[in-house]
């Protein structure tokens, strides 16, 4: 009964939430740029102000990644993100063009139901509000059931600043008692807009079912490849940085090695040196029944969590300053725990005999779980890069960098973004990194500019109308006939239009 209970105070307040959200949104509608601009800046700043308190919180609920890595993605959800569209413009004429006649003129989407994962709760939280404050959206949020303190208290910092800012109360709100079944109908609510969905596949699948536009972002398997050409000992250090960064949980981290047979050795060599286990066979036996708890379906308990505790609960010992668990591999299928994305940090080695043989190694990992996400590439070769950037189906390829934070901006130009786009190879709408100008609508005003000379109907089009003219003439003269006739009176209305057509005919031809 407590459970029932639970449910109907969820979607009460989601209800709630959602209609002070609309009332909200219609005020903050006829807001100036320049309003919007400062509302944006203050609640940008009041979330990186909390970066670090914010991240100990997630860590805390979520039992999940290290302190001073949250630290660093609220840093990028809050101050990147705003720093990235500070300078767009986002209401009223947005463009114009003089020399075609054609003027912009933006007008957002109303509110957006924003749904935050358990793996980076308080960061997507705060960059979602950003790009809806942006465009002039409202937003309700539906948190992780295990991160809903945290995701909550980066809501209310925002909150805060954009009303002290002059914003409507009510512009940014939150399920503090999340449940799938106020999830689902905040999705599908009359008054919800545009869905922005980050998490697992069942989720984004509901999004794009919700009848609703929706942006929903799918999961990453990245392979890494290091192709003979590349860095060794610098290329090694970024990987385990990135790997080991916030316990693997980022879905751009790298989740398998690719590497060229004649550099192996130096990559394992590199591997050690950079705090990398190498799990011997019985080992790797132990941590795959961790990984997976049935075949293709990732073990929740190790997401997140260091390498160290992932061997413990697999019993084995290593050192206290492992920070990757590795180990080879041949295979890649949902039946081999080590190909699948883990979201730890945990990775799977092959080693290529050739150029082709590694491409195909990338394409099996990536058609296994990851396809439209991500991939990363080190190497000094400008082809192989360009060859892969043709080749593979992913939205981003990130090249001598890390690739978790790669992915999200912080060491890349792309676009600062905690929601990641597929696009069509990921059965996504958009295969961007998603920000403002997604929750954007855009209305053309056209002036004429090209002259049109409409030609004359030719002979040919005046016959035909005759001759359609001339079987509307029959029919109605059928029906006349018809309506002549008494009621009681047996007509054959074959016989009559034969004769109406004959007459016709003769009237045609005179």
């Amino acid at each position: 009964m407590m459970q029932f209970d639970h449910d109907l105070q969820s979607l009460q307040e989601m209800r709630n939430a959602v209609k002070l959200a609309k009332e909200a949104q219609l005020k903050y509608m006829s807001y100036s740029q320049e309003q919007v601009d400062e509302i944006v800046k203050r609640v940008a700043q009041a979330a990186f102000a909390k970066s670090h308190e914010l991240a100990e919180m997630a860590v805390e609920e979520t039992g999940m990644g290290i302190v001073e890595h949250k630290k660093i993605k609220n840093e990028v959800g809050s101050m990147a993100v705003y720093e990235s569209i500070k300078d767009e413009k986002t209401v009223g004429i947005i463009r114009e063009d003089k020399v075609n006649k054609v003027t912009e003129v933006a007008y957002p989407f109303g509110v957006v139901a924003g749904i935050i994962p358990t793996t980076n709760p308080t960061s997507t939280a705060i960059f979602k509000t950003l790009i809806s404050l942006k465009t002039r959206n409202a937003i309700v949020v539906s948190p992780h059931p295990r991160a809903v303190k945290c995701t909550v208290e980066a809501l209310k910092i925002c909150h805060e600043a954009a009303v002290q800012a002059g914003a409507p109360a009510g512009l940014i709100g939150w399920i503090s008692k999340p449940s799938m079944p106020a999830t689902n109908e905040l999705m599908k609510h009359r008054d919800v807009n545009v869905i922005l969905a980050t998490g697992g596949g069942a989720l984004v699948k509901a999004a794009y079912s919700s009848g609703k536009p929706a942006y929903g972002v799918g999961p990453g398997n990245v392979p890494c490849y290091i192709e003979k050409t590349a860095n060794v000992s610098k290329t090694v250090s970024m990987i385990i940085d990135s790997k080991s960064f916030d316990n693997g949980t980022i879905c751009a981290t790298e989740q398998a090695l690719v590497v060229d047979r004649n550099i192996q050795q130096m990559v394992i060599r590199e591997l050690k040196n950079n705090g990398a286990y190498l799990l011997n066979n019985e080992e790797k036996v132990l941590v795959e029944k961790v990984i997976c708890t049935a075949p293709g379906k990732l073990n929740p308990n190790i997401v997140g969590q260091s390498a160290v505790k992932i061997a413990q609960m697999a019993g084995i010992t290593v050192p206290a300053d492992t920070r990757v668990l590795i180990a080879e591999e041949t295979r890649v299928g949902k039946d081999v725990p080590f190909s699948i994305e883990k979201l730890s940090p945990i990775f799977a080695l092959y080693t290529a005999k050739s150029y082709e043989e590694a491409k195909e190694y990338c394409l099996k990992l990536l058609n296994l779980g990851g396809r439209g996400h991500s991939l990363s590439l080190h190497t000094e070769d400008d082809t192989v890069a360009k060859e892969f950037a043709l080749e593979m189906p992913v939205s981003r390829l990130m090249v001598n960098t890390l690739s978790s934070i790669g992915a999200v901006g912080a060491t890349t130009a792309l676009t600062p973004s905690l929601t990641l786009g597929c696009g069509s190879f990921g059965g996504n709408i958009t295969s961007d990194n998603v920000t403002a100008r997604h929750l954007l609508n855009i209305k053309r005003m056209a002036y004429g500019i090209k002259e049109v000379s409409i030609p004359k109907p030719s002979n040919s089009t005046v016959q035909e109308r005759k001759e359609v003219t001339g079987n509307n003439d029959i029919e109605n003269i059928v029906d006349q006939v018809l309506k002549q006739v008494s009621p009681l009176g047996k007509v054959d209305a074959k016989v009559i239009a034969e004769m109406v057509n004959q007459v016709v005919q003769k009237y045609q031809t005179n």
